[in-house]
């Protein structure tokens, strides 16, 4: 995307010598010269190397993005000879393709636990609201061995936007300079969610939900108001996963869930970055309705417990925390899960056997 790699070259200036040359290379933009460093979308670098052009390293960012056919692949085919390296923070693609079969296994790897122990990323403070269990089915889950859609359909109960946009307040009455994200199910849930914000709060008034069927301009200008604080909230479903780089966002609400393990990290991602002296830790309100959601955030915590370990006795007030809105059902889910890396990727038609909970 151009917006992208405009932001990439900006980021990249303060890490390359002064006499570096950089440039931009998009549909829209074409350098006199390829000197120094060249940033581009991957259709006009494709065309670029068609006609000739071979760079001397050749870095893909947001690796994922390369599959087993499409244009990054073509792309980097026809330089093979040539020096290539790919970074991202979400390795998992949804056709299970393995980038290292490309790229090799990769040289360095650094988990969203390990980054927030070693003071890379925000802390997080992470609450899982869980009031909506339904205990009738938990107590036959043990019994029926349901598969992972019909475990979903029974055991989480509707939550109420209404309950939702207070929790929400609470969090935004105890947060500095509160700015926050929500992702939604559909367009037209983040629709009625921006509308409902609105009308809760005058701090709220205008809350601005961003979708596609706005144009690259509207975007534009809604991101930007956002960016200096004048809108202080934006819904969305999945518009923001990717590449918007906004480190003042302090609030992450997830009012959706998603069966994709790196849709939920990139989510999460929009609230990990650190804005020193202003920002050191994302407040994560997390509206469960997913069996497998669940697995991830057990996963995350214990995770964390072991990157923490070191350093556990320090009992560091920053330290992430992730905490159930009722901490009977995070002991209860603990014991589900034993193998809760199973249960967060297994899809719809895997059955599950959990042990009897009283």
């Amino acid at each position: 995307m151009k917006d992208l790699v405009q932001q990439l070259e900006r980021a990249f200036w303060r890490h390359l010598p002064k006499n570096v040359a950089t440039q931009v290379l998009t549909g829209d933009q074409k350098p006199v010269s390829f000197d120094g460093v060249t940033f581009a979308t991957v259709e006009s670098a494709d065309k670029a190397v068609f006609d000739g052009y071979r760079p001397a390293l050749i870095m893909v960012d947001e690796t994922h993005h390369v599959a087993e056919e499409g244009t990054f692949k073509r792309l980097l085919d026809a330089c093979e000879q040539l020096p290539q390296f790919g970074v991202t923070a979400t390795p998992w693609r949804g056709d299970h393709f393995d980038i290292s079969t490309h790229f090799g296994e990769p040289s360095y790897k650094m988990g969203i636990a390990e980054g927030m122990a070693k003071g890379y990323l925000a802390q997080v403070d992470y609450q899982v609201f869980v009031d909506n269990i339904n205990w009738e089915a938990v107590r036959e889950a043990s019994k029926e061995g349901y598969t992972l859609k019909e475990l979903n359909s029974k055991l989480f109960l509707p939550q109420r936007d209404e309950a939702i946009l207070e929790m929400l307040w609470e969090a935004w009455s105890r947060t500095v300079q509160p700015r926050a994200i929500l992702f939604c199910r559909t367009i037209k849930h983040a629709e009625t969610i921006a509308d409902l914000l609105a009308r809760y709060s005058n701090s709220w008034s205008n809350a601005t939900c961003l979708h596609t069927a706005m144009g690259k301009r509207e975007r534009e200008l809604a991101l930007s108001a956002f960016r200096s604080g004048r809108i202080p909230i934006l819904t969305a479903v999945d518009i923001l996963n990717e590449g918007v780089d906004v480190p003042d966002v302090n609030i992450i609400g997830f009012l959706r869930v998603t069966h994709s393990r790196r849709i939920f990290v990139q989510q999460l991602g929009r609230g990990l970055r650190i804005k020193e002296g202003l920002k050191e830790r994302v407040h994560v309100l997390d509206f469960v309705t997913d069996i497998r959601r669940l697995a991830a955030i057990v996963n995350f915590r214990r995770e964390l417990e072991v990157a923490r370990a070191p350093i556990e006795t320090l009992m560091l007030d920053s330290a992430a925390r992730i905490s159930f809105s009722d901490e009977n059902v995070g002991g209860i889910m603990e014991a589900w899960l034993k193998d809760a890396a199973n249960v967060e990727t297994a899809m719809d038609e895997a059955k599950l056997q959990f042990p009897e909970v009283s």
